[in-house]
């Protein structure tokens, strides 16, 4: 597994680096902005983690290179508690974020936990099955068993984790979804109050989906409640 590490904090990265190389992980490790954007191009990669604030190119704009040709998982580093640069980070594709300072330990189950799922959905995406498990309704068309989801017959590339959300929303059309749920679902892990997870991933989902602010046609908000497909 090639894992990109880009942080200006040379002690940090430095770390970061030690605790992935003692798990077995091959790592490709920058201080800049620019040079990861050269490795993202040459380099066959399983996973980046990006600092946000970097002294060229800041870790928001390097995501987003990523999200125009690839989907594997991208955890953020922050320095700032701010809510809003978390959501700025899901909201623009990351699948994850960790707030400096951080426990090595933590951020070692984070990139195994973002991989292991990575892992499950191109080995699900590369498997076709005769009988197919999909979803198709209104135009929407989701595969399980591909991974592939198309609207009016145009495919849209989703992150592992975009897809397991519109995935479970589809499999419970009809009910109104609370953000707690889908994040214990999708993540695996307990939800905490003010966790604006669910809600950036959504934004993107609708972003790709054309879906306009006010009255989206197919994943709708029950304000204080959740979200629902109708």
């Amino acid at each position: 597994m090639n894992i990109l590490i880009v942080d200006d904090e040379k002690e940090i990265a430095d770390l970061v680096e030690v605790y992935l190389q003692n798990e077995g992980y091959n790592i490709y490790k920058f201080y800049t902005g620019q040079g990861a954007l050269e490795c993202i191009k040459t380099q066959n990669l399983n996973l980046a983690i990006l600092d946000v604030m970097l002294p060229d190119i800041n870790g928001f704009e390097i995501c987003q290179r990523i999200r125009e040709k690839y989907r594997y998982p991208v955890i953020m580093l922050t320095a700032k508690t701010e809510d809003m640069d978390k959501v700025a980070g899901l909201t623009i594709g990351a699948d994850d974020y960790i707030t400096k300072p951080f426990n090595p330990l933590e951020m070692t189950a984070r990139v195994k936990a973002q991989l292991r799922r990575y892992t499950q959905y191109n080995q699900t995406e590369e498997t076709v099955l005769e009988n197919t498990n999909e979803y198709d309704f209104a135009g929407l068309v989701i595969n399980k068993d591909t991974h592939k989801c198309f609207l009016y017959e145009k495919q849209i590339l989703l992150t592992p984790i975009e897809f397991s959300i519109l995935w479970y929303l589809c499999k419970n059309k009809g009910r109104v979804i609370s953000s707690e749920e889908l994040f214990e679902v999708v993540w695996g892990e307990s939800f905490l109050d003010n966790n604006n997870t669910v809600m950036a991933h959504i934004g993107r989902l609708r972003e790709k989906m054309n879906e306009p602010r006010k009255n989206p046609k197919f994943i709708k908000t029950v304000w204080g409640v959740g979200y629902q497909i109708e």
